[in-house]
């Protein structure tokens, strides 16, 4: 075992209880230090922003502490490179917006079919409606990786955006990122990354990468229900933002519309406290990264990586599991030496099981899980499994744990 699990859940209050939580690809739980957050938001810095007085203050100061814990997480070059928002698919939506601006009649974008429908619908929209033109990378049916082939082919000259997923929220697939930013990059082409479903389960470096914009969801990594978004500042300083009048000229502000969630915003500061004191309690990992980040951002590289160890072995564990259930499909990454290639998002089907009816059972025996598409609709139609009700998806996160994995073994046995 690389991390203490059990002394990780004791800070987890509903984790305390006897429900099973395997919903995670849709929602974390949440450590009692961001509930702690959000309540102090409220009890001592309560106030809108911009205001000379005391509470307005120290909320704002609040909220750029939160927006530089951010730009750590995600190794951005400066705080101002980081956008709140109310969930990655309405700040994917906003953006889309400002960079349909740059599109002109003919120019190509590239969209996967393996990808959450918030990185597909708004670049369709927009392809839609400055005369672009927009074209689809298709997966393997088999391990549901994307074609790479197939992708070489499509990238050309005309090339103006790519939007890609980091993991797939459907089938846990991780997509070879790196190589396909910098090959997008080569031939002149913007690239947005979809990380909310990745952002649990390991380490992200915007700078690395080399991507333009990435998006992540804090209530998928232990905090509350925000989205923030990712961008180069020299691309958030020229798009025109959709804005009142009033609002700020410059990033991040001109894209942050309205009132922001506040406390929203101090809980995402809570999670990501909790994922840096994972590092603190991991000083060996933290060496191994010396010379390459410092101070939080080193914690929060030490911590995702000892969450990617750990989570290995719950994938394993639960794809050995779910292979021993008579009648039961995994759709994707199945082999043993490929599992570090997904995440532990595992979709499966049961031959005459509605996937309904699976999730059903499994809330009858204390295990919360989703089935049907999770809005991964290309993945369900190319899968010919949205007319039937779409996949059981059963998702892990490192606060799970082997026994767990058995009583989920022991419910579909007894029900298959």
């Amino acid at each position: 075992m690389v991390l203490d699990i059990p002394a990780l859940r004791q800070q987890f209050p509903s984790l305390q209880s006897k429900t099973i939580f395997f919903d995670n690809p849709g929602g974390t739980q949440v450590p009692q230090r961001v509930i702690d957050r959000m309540v102090a938001y409220y009890h001592e810095t309560n106030a809108n922003h911009g205001g000379a007085f005391a509470t307005s203050i120290s909320s704002d100061t609040l909220i750029e502490e939160a927006r530089s814990a951010v730009a750590d997480l995600l190794n951005a070059s400066r705080a101002e490179e980081i956008v709140f928002g109310p969930n990655m698919t309405s700040l994917t939506l906003s953006l889309s917006r400002s960079l349909a601006e740059e599109l002109n009649e003919g120019d190509e974008i590239i969209v996967t079919r393996l990808d959450h429908d918030a990185n597909i619908s708004p670049w369709m929209q927009i392809a839609e409606a400055r005369g672009a033109k927009l074209h689809w990378l298709d997966f393997d049916i088999e391990d549901c990786t994307l074609l790479q082939d197939q992708f070489d082919r499509l990238l050309s000259e005309r090339t103006r955006l790519l939007a890609l997923g980091y993991a797939s929220n459907a089938v846990g697939t991780i997509n070879p990122v790196n190589t396909m930013i910098k090959k997008a990059r080569d031939v002149g082409a913007l690239t947005f990354i979809d990380a909310v479903q990745y952002a649990p389960h390991g380490p992200i470096d915007v700078q690395d990468l080399d991507c333009d914009f990435l998006v992540v969801s804090a209530y998928k990594f232990f905090g509350p229900h925000m989205g923030m978004l990712f961008g180069k500042y020299e691309l958030l300083d020229r798009l025109r933002a959709f804005k009142v009048r009033p609002a700020p000229k410059d990033p991040p502000g001109k894209f942050e519309t309205g009132t922001q969630n506040h406390e929203g915003i101090a809980g995402v500061l809570g999670a990501i406290e909790y994922l840096a004191s994972i590092g603190e309690n991991d000083g060996s990992k933290a060496e191994s990264f010396t010379g390459q980040y410092e101070g939080r951002k080193l914690l929060l590289k030490a911590a995702l990586h000892a969450i990617q160890t750990e989570e290995l072995g719950l994938s394993k564990a639960l794809i050995e599991a779910l292979q021993s259930i008579p009648g039961l499909h995994i759709w994707g990454i199945t082999e043993a030496r490929s599992v570090a290639e997904r995440v532990p998002t595992v979709s499966f089907t049961m031959e005459g099981r509605p996937p309904r009816k699976i999730a059903e059972h499994l809330a009858q025996n204390g295990i919360n899980a989703w089935d049907g598409n999770y809005y991964a609709l290309a993945v369900t139609e190319r899968l010919g499994l949205e007319g039937s009700g779409g996949m059981l998806r059963v998702g892990l996160v490192h606060y799970n744990t082997i026994e767990e994995i058995e009583q989920l073994r022991l419910a579909l046995e007894a029900l298959a």
